[in-house]
């Protein structure tokens, strides 16, 4: 017995001994290219590293890769989908191949959602644009499977110490677990641009001012008109607006009462800059199906006063419910566009909705403990918003009756309440690089001769604050919507870091943007391509044993083109 003690004690001993060996292996081990963050970006810069015989490993803060793609934005924001090539395209195209298979539909015939119209997808079309963050996530894990890529989950950037550099290059990166991983190029493919400033790389947060690069469409965006390429006139700051004659003040009428939540008294001078940043939303992955719907929750943190202005908005229409809105025809104030099996992907409509506006200002720079506090605080406003519009008495009756038909899925996300972690985080950090892409790219009046990839979408901002205007009533500024270019290039220079800076990171996500440009680049099918790219380049980058800033725009520029990507 006392033999056997000994024996286990010995292989207890032994197993330490073996897993710490294996830490040190992994924690030593140099990889070709290091991806940190397992967004959309971040997912297809692993794929395209392992098809170009690199080694790789991707970090993923949370349990979950996929950021927004996996996160509930199912809707995909487009503008022309020939813009789309590469491993994005292929993304959209194993989407259809996933809905191919009859499996998949478990709560709707297929033929009842493509009749409707409902993909985004033509008749014939090898590609589908929109589906279920389930479906999403089993796509991507499908794909990097098929290749040699190393996945490190929960592993967040330890950012205090967690950048080591050598002669004006990162060396390693190290997570709070202590854990560090060694490379020769690095890649910040995060939401947040956490690695990129971390490595000492410029950057900004907020709106610049028009005149900083010459734009009309940047700064506040309160009470001037704008026109869009069409010659249309478009009065930024009255969509998604309330409606006239919304009271702001905690007992209407009595400015002494002081302010409701999240109204500041003024919104600053027409196209002056701010730190301010647009809103952020939960992209909810909705059901009308009883046996998968989750009744929406009344969170324990709610107070009523956060819809006051929700309630006076339905107050003060003049007509129906559905003629409150001069551009809308809808019961609710969100846009439900359906995916497959009878689920959605809402996100923000009108003046009041989703959006939780003015309250996500320090969540660039927070620690992870307030952005943690910052996204419990956005969840809880929208479940708040959700369980109001189903239940409080001050909604109209019909309103009630239609929002009560909805509710979270149960078969989607990891919590029991049916919510998604992944906060939409439209913009945070932006990289200022030797080229900053701006309104005159988006418009095509400055052209980049070094493409890595095109977007589509218009220059979209959703609002940046709520604010007391000339007559007494609450307004929302921030809003721009403007449409009608053709898909314009980005340049390679704007997604790494001046050389002085870092000269072996790339920042496919973070990019170096005006906030109004930012705004067109910044859709997820664009960030898998930029992702693609910026490996293509560090791959290139190891090969040729130079600086990414150095990697000749021609080599990789035909690879990009091998590789299916479109540059024109």
């Amino acid at each position: 017995m006392n033999y056997f003690k000994t024996y286990k004690t010995g292989m207890a001993f032994f197993c330490i001994l073996l897993l710490s060996f294996h830490t040190i292996i992994g924690q030593t081990k140099k990889y070709d290219i290091v991806i940190y963050g397992g967004t959309s970006a971040g997912v297809a810069a692993a794929i395209q590293s392992s098809r170009m015989a690199k080694s790789v490993v991707l970090i993923e803060p949370s349990d979950r890769i996929g950021g927004l793609t996996t996160g509930g934005l199912g809707a995909t924001d487009i503008g022309n989908k020939q813009a789309i090539g590469g491993i994005s395209r292929e993304f959209y195209e194993n989407i259809k191949k996933y809905y191919d298979v009859p499996a998949h539909w478990k709560w709707q015939q297929k033929s009842e959602f493509l009749e409707g119209r409902q993909s985004r997808t033509a008749k014939g079309e090898d590609t589908m644009w929109t589906f279920e963050p389930s479906a999403a996530l089993a796509v991507y894990n499908e794909m990097i499977a098929a290749g040699n890529i190393d996945l490190a989950y929960n592993e967040r950037l330890d950012r205090k110490n967690g950048v080591e550099k050598e002669g004006g290059k990162i060396s390693s990166i190290v997570m709070e677990s202590g854990k560090k991983f060694r490379g020769t190029v690095f890649l910040d493919a995060t939401y947040e641009g956490d690695l990129m400033a971390l490595a000492g790389v410029t950057y900004t947060v907020g709106r610049e001012s028009n005149a900083q690069y010459g734009e009309t469409l940047n700064g506040v965006q309160a009470n001037d008109i704008n026109l869009t390429l069409t010659g249309k006139a478009s009065k930024n700051a009255y969509n998604h607006n309330f409606l006239p004659g919304v009271d702001p003040y905690i007992v209407r009428g009595a400015p002494n009462s002081g302010l409701l939540p999240n109204i500041n008294e003024k919104p600053g001078l027409d196209g002056t800059g701010d730190d301010k940043i647009q809103a952020y939303c939960f992209r909810m992955c909705l059901t009308d199906v009883p046996e998968n719907r989750i009744p929406f929750q009344k969170p324990d943190s709610y107070d009523q006063r956060d819809y006051e202005l929700l309630f006076r908005n339905y107050e003060a229409r003049t007509g129906g419910i559905r003629e409150m809105y001069s551009y809308g025809n809808s019961l609710l104030p969100w846009i439900n566009t359906p995916m497959p099996n009878h689920k959605t992907d809402t996100n923000n409509k009108f003046g009041f909705s989703t959006d939780y506006i003015g309250k996500n200002y320090e969540y660039p720079e927070a620690t992870y403990a307030e952005r943690k506090k910052i996204i419990e605080d956005h969840r809880n406003y929208q479940m708040g918003l959700m369980w109001t519009l189903a239940n409080h008495p001050r909604i109209p009756e019909e309103v009630r009756k239609e929002a009560s038909r909805w509710g979270t899925t149960k078969d989607e996300f990891e919590r029991t309440d049916g919510w998604q972690h992944q906060l939409y985080i439209r913009e945070a950090r932006r990289m200022i690089s030797d080229y900053v892409m701006t309104q005159h790219n988006c418009e095509g009046l400055e052209i980049s001769e070094d493409a890595i990839g095109l977007a589509a979408y218009g220059m979209d901002s959703h609002h940046v604050q709520r604010y007391v205007d000339a007559n007494g009533f609450v307004q929302n500024e921030g809003n721009v919507e403007a449409h009608g270019f053709d898909p314009y290039p980005i340049s390679y220079k704007s997604i790494v870091p001046k050389k002085e800076e870092c000269t072996n990171l790339l920042v496919p996500v973070c990019l170096s943007a005006s906030h109004i440009a930012f705004g067109s680049i910044r859709m997820e099918p664009v960030f898998m391509v930029l992702g693609q790219s910026a490996a293509t380049a560090a791959s290139l980058s190891v090969d040729l044993q130079i600086a990414v800033q150095d990697v000749p725009y021609q080599n990789l520029r035909e690879v990009l083109l091998r590789d299916n990507q479109r540059l024109e």
